[in-house]
């Protein structure tokens, strides 16, 4: 009985870990924490879009005050929206071939969520440049 206890006990240890991602000791275990730290690296640049969106809004609508937006080319937010939806599309077809490193194997989603989070935070870090650029003095 004590030894189905200490077991039940193990596991339980494990689960912890596996569920906090302080040292995941298996494959799935590692993707997990790899998705996980993807899905924050994700909401970090939803903030962050949110922030920036409105700003390039705020000089479209200063650009319009200024009579400044007849020469026939997309707005600030129109272009930032084309962007992210190409650098979405970008991000994700890289990080799949990336994946193919380990094609078909349980390696696999942990390279493409690794991936995902890498060039999620450059393009966190993109977005909040576009604002810098020119709030700069």
């Amino acid at each position: 009985m004590s030894l189905l206890i200490a077991l039940v006990l193990a596991q339980a240890g494990t689960a912890e870990a596996y569920q906090t991602c302080d040292a995941p000791e298996t494959q799935q275990g590692m993707n997990y924490c790899a998705a996980q730290e993807f899905h924050a690296a994700d909401a970090a640049l939803n903030a962050q879009w949110r922030i920036t969106a409105a700003a390039m809004h705020r000089r479209d609508a200063d650009a319009a005050e200024q009579n400044l937006d007849h020469d026939g080319r997309p707005g600030h937010f129109e272009q930032l929206l084309t962007s992210q939806r190409a650098w979405l599309a970008f991000r994700d077809a890289h990080c799949d071939i990336e994946g193919y490193a380990a094609r078909g194997g349980s390696l696999e989603p942990m390279l493409v969520a690794n991936c995902r989070t890498n060039l999620t935070r450059l393009r966190t870090d993109q977005l909040s440049g576009l604002i810098a650029y020119w709030d700069e003095p």
